[in-house]
């Protein structure tokens, strides 16, 4: 059988990465709802028809900009666990260092796509489908890595992480708990220190 070449990666022309970087550092500071196509345009320094050339409106920008993030916070947790050699433990571990290397950021005003869901009303915008997917995939790595390890009681631990990983995210945003992920990291490795394994019988 003779397999097709691979295809060659299409990179995006300059105004549309400048778009992209324009929404993405102004929906993320000021709010989705809060900026208008006009300062996007403005920002990246485009023509409003080189704007729509490469988006149909606004809600096709969002998705954009939620997609980019995700593809960021992949590639972060990719070299996150990557670092960590193959200890399940370790790399359950190291989610949250690359959780971490987000909340360094001065920036920071927490999770993108949690505020995104909050700003998107509607079930059925486009966005909301990448937030789901996000946070879905978030959850199936979680998993993986703890059945990986032979923790016991998998959806609970699980649940549990993922009540950390949120909790640390909203209460670093909102600037009510001082180095809340350094925190959580902490929780995390005493929590899997003393959670019982398949090996334990329970």
């Amino acid at each position: 059988m003779t397999l097709d070449p691979p295809k060659a990666t299409v990179r995006p022309s300059a105004a549309r990465r400048r778009l992209l970087s324009a929404a993405d550092e102004l929906f993320y500071a000021q709010g989705i709802d809060a900026t208008g196509v006009d300062a996007i345009i403005e920002a990246a320094e485009v023509a409003r028809m080189t704007f729509y050339k490469h988006f149909r409106g606004k809600d096709t920008l969002v998705v954009a900009y939620l997609q980019a993030r995700d593809a960021r916070w992949n590639e972060l947790l990719t070299h996150a666990l990557e670092g960590v050699g193959d200890d399940p433990r370790a790399r359950l571990i190291a989610v949250f260092d690359a959780l971490g290397s987000c909340h360094a950021d001065p920036d920071f005003r927490g999770c993108s796509f949690a505020n995104a869901a909050a700003e998107l009303a509607h079930r059925d915008h486009p966005a909301r489908a990448v937030v789901t997917d996000h946070k879905k995939a978030l959850r199936e790595d979680l998993t993986r890595l703890t059945q990986q390890a032979g923790f016991a009681n998998v959806g609970l631990l699980v649940d549990t992480l993922l009540m950390l990983y949120e909790g640390a995210t909203t209460t670093q945003a909102l600037g009510s708990v001082e180095n809340a992920i350094g925190k959580a990291r902490t929780t995390v490795q005493r929590l899997l220190d003393s959670w019982p394994t398949d090996d334990d019988g329970l």
